[in-house]
This record gives structure tokens, C-alpha cells and sequence, in this order.
């Protein structure tokens, strides 16, 4: 539901959700970015060592699972300590040294023990001087914040397969910065390194929900700068094993029980009707979303496949270039979340993949813990022309794929999801 009463104030209630959502006028003209302190000169060689997650600092996190060099991103899977420098990595997967799920959770709560396969790894790891150093200093690190000691290779077991882990992409800050704020995001990427990040994530979640027999879930997301929640300003997405899908996949699972078609009716169909679609492509379209706490974009899959990877490569493609060129239009300096959104494997009802992508631009506070009514600064409307008129612009400069459909480009047809027609091809 969404409303403009005559005093301009917009009244939402989110379709999926039911959270309660107020847009007062007179507040949309906030700034979107923070204060931002004086840019830092960056040092000759320091854009590759600027946190843990870059290049000059391979040693500092966990031992990759695999990694992705070269133009074409071939990949390299469990790369010994004492050859991490002899390729660079555009993209890799490591786990969490902090897990929000440990390790210690499946094995005590699901009697999850590592396969064979771990244990050979940990070993080989070891016994490289260069990782036996590396796997010493992370867990004496682990140790020291979290109070739980082990043995190095009980913790070697636990960093190397582990069910939280991390897809960072190579920069920190964009290729020939000259000062530390000309941050790397996954706007600033091409489309095409996108999509082999965007495809990188795909088959990460794939193997994560292989290698962990107890999760019913992978939770996937990228927290961009610190108001968002990130620890690093370097582009990262994170994934989780969980052993339940969590409230609001229940939630929508009582919806679908009385309307397989659910997110026809209440996303597509609204967005239509109020004239809220940003973008589309063929497989995929974008909106501004309705009931949303901050200003957000949801991105749908067209395809009638549910989970992220058992798309076609073309199918991760659309979702990757309209999650892309929103990221672009949002720009580098926005704190912002991206969720995605699908089907349980286990789940009796179809869903659609869809990726939310969040404006962290604003704190709530007593108002809404008192009231549960959320206030969101800028509403769907003008969140739909914002987006329309930056991506307009990104398009004439080519910075976003070929082919995306724009604002009033877009028909009825692009919008007609099929999650929920298995024979349809």
C-alpha cells in the first residue's frame, strides 16, 4: 500500500513485510552523503595495502578456498601461502576470521564434522612454513577476542572450512587513485567485472550450501562503508550458513500458501500501476520498493529457475547488470546494503531471486522504536526519478551494460515474473 495524503506526506506499508513506512515533506532534500574528512594524499604502492582485504596483504586473512585471475577470472582453488604473490587475485574467498555462525556452532549443535578432504587441506597448509606462520598469527588473534583456545590444527580445521565466508574483490581504491576517498565499488566496475563478481558470489553460495549439510540457508549481502556496517571500506559480500531461513522468509512462505503469485500481485503488478519501475533487461527488472525503512531498490529475476545458481549464466547476467548499473547510479559514497533474496532448497513454494539493494542514509531512532511507523526521507516516487535521471546519464557516458531499459522504457511485459511457472521456458 502506498498513499500521498494532501499534505504531501507518503504513507507505505511494505507488501512482504508489513512494516510501516511515513515520507514527511520537507525532508527528502537531506544530504545523502556524510561529511567526509579532508581526502589523504595515498603514498606511491599504498592503494595496495590499505586494510587487510588488499593485494599487498594476502597473509592477513584466512587461507583462500579459491581465487580468480586474469581477464577471463580463471580460478585457483586453495592456493598454498608461499604462492599467494605469485598471481593477483581480481577476486577471492576466504573464510571469516569472526564468524557471525562458527564453526564450533555446527559442530556442537549438528555433530558436523570436516570432511576428509578439510583435514588434507589443513594439513598441506601447515606444513608450509608460510601458512603454519599465517594460521599461528590468526588464531592466536581469533583467540585473544573471542576467549576460546585451541590447538593450531583444531584451529586450522575451523579457519579453513568454516561456513561464513568472504568474496573480496582486488581494489580498495579505483586503479590510479591519487587519494584515499576514490574508493572502489561495485558501481565503479565495468560491467563486465561485475558479472564475474556477481557470477563468483553465485557459484560461492553453491559450494557453501554443498559443503554444509545442516544449513537450510546461505544469506548473502554486502555492507558498503561503515554506516552500513562494514568493518573495511573495501568491496566485499559476505556468506552466511544459517540453519533457518529466519522470520521473514516464513513470513512470505504463509503468503504463498494461499497465492503462489505473491510477488506478482503485491511487487510487480504496484510497481506498474504507480509507475515505479526503474530499469529492466531481458530476465530481469528493478524498482523503487514500497515499505522499506531506508530508500531502496529491489531487483527481480524474470527466469522461472529459483535459486541464484541454477540460472542460466545469461539469467545471473541481467540480475548482475541491473544490480550494477544501481550501484552506479547510487554512486561510491553512499552507505548502502545489498540483500539477496530466494528460495530456501528445502522450501515448498516457488520464489523468485530478487536482490534489495538499501540507502543507509538515515538512523532511526525513538520515534520509530516507540511507534514501529518508520520515517524514510525520500519516497518511492522520487527515489524512481532520482534513479532514472542518474541512470540516463550513465548510459550516455557507457558505464552501465548495453541494452537496460529505462523509466518509461520499460512495458508490462518486462515485469511479468515466472518463478512460479516450472515448465516454462
Amino acid at each position: 500500500m502506498i498513499v500521498r495524503l494532501p499534505d504531501g506526506t507518503v504513507k507505505q506499508v511494505g507488501p512482504l513485510t508489513g512494516t510501516r513506512v511515513w515520507t514527511v515533506p520537507g525532508r527528502a532534500g537531506r544530504a545523502l552523503v556524510p561529511p567526509r574528512v579532508e581526502p589523504r594524499v595515498l603514498e606511491p604502492g599504498e592503494a595496495a595495502r590499505l586494510c587487510a582485504f588488499c593485494s599487498d596483504r594476502y597473509l592477513e586473512t584466512t587461507p583462500e578456498k579459491v581465487r580468480a585471475v586474469g581477464p577471463r577470472f580463471e580460478e585457483l582453488h586453495h592456493v598454498p601461502a608461499s604462492q599467494l604473490s605469485d598471481t593477483v587475485a581480481e577476486l577471492r574467498r576466504f573464510g571469516n576470521l569472526f564468524e557471525i555462525v562458527s564453526a564450533e556452532y555446527w559442530r556442537e549443535n549438528h555433530g558436523f564434522r570436516q570432511p576428509r578432504a578439510i583435514i588434507e587441506w589443513a594439513q598441506e597448509y601447515l606444513s608450509d612454513p608460510v601458512g603454519r606462520e599465517q594460521l599461528q598469527r590468526l588464531a592466536a588473534r581469533r583467540a585473544a577476542a573471542t576467549g576460546v583456545h585451541q590447538s593450531l590444527e583444531e584451529a586450522a580445521l575451523d579457519l579453513l572450512g568454516g561456513s561464513h565466508d568472504v568474496v573480496v574483490a582486488r581494489r580498495h581504491v579505483v586503479d590510479g587513485a591519487v587519494t584515499d576517498d576514490q574508493l572502489a565499488s561495485s558501481g565503479t566496475l565495468t560491467p563486465d567485472e561485475h558479472a564475474a563478481y556477481f557470477a563468483f558470489t553465485v557459484r560461492s553460495l553453491a559450494a557453501i550450501q554443498a559443503a554444509q549439510p545442516h544449513a537450510a540457508y546461505v544469506s548473502v549481502f554486502q555492507n558498503w562503508l561503515a554506516p552500513a556496517g562494514a568493518s573495511f571500506d573495501h568491496l566485499h559480500k559476505q556468506l552466511v550458513a544459517v540453519d533457518e531461513a529466519g522470520p521473514q522468509v516464513d513470513r512470505e512462505l504463509r503468503m504463498l500458501s494461499s497465492d503462489r503469485h505473491l510477488y506478482q500481485h503485491a511487487i510487480a503488478d504496484l510497481a506498474v500501476a504507480q509507475r515505479l519501475v526503474v530499469a529492466a533487461v531481458d530476465g530481469a527488472f528493478a524498482v523503487a520498493g514500497v515499505g522499506h525503512r531506508y530508500p531502496s531498490f529491489e531487483v527481480y529475476s524474470t527466469s522461472s529457475t529459483n535459486l541464484p545458481y541454477e540460472h542460466s549464466d545469461a539469467g545471473i547476467r541481467a540480475v548482475s547488470d541491473l544490480v550494477h548499473a544501481l550501484h552506479a547510479a547510487t554512486g561510491a559514497h553512499v552507505p548502502t546494503n545489498e540483500e539477496w533474496h530466494y528460495r530456501p532448497p528445502g522450501a515448498p513454494w516457488p520464489m523468485p531471486w530478487r536482490v534489495v539493494l538499501k540507502w543507509r542514509i538515515s538512523t532511526p531512532a525513538g520515534f520509530e522504536g516507540g511507534t514501529k511507523i518508520f520515517v524514510n526521507t525520500i519516497d518511492p516516487w522520487e527515489l524512481r526519478r532520482r534513479a532514472v535521471a542518474a541512470l540516463e546519464s550513465l548510459r550516455a557516458e557507457g558505464r552501465i551494460a548495453a541494452g537496460i531499459r529505462i523509466g518509461d522504457e520499460c512495458t508490462e511485459h518486462d515485469t511479468r515474473l515466472r518463478y512460479a511457472e516450472p515448465d516454462d521456458v
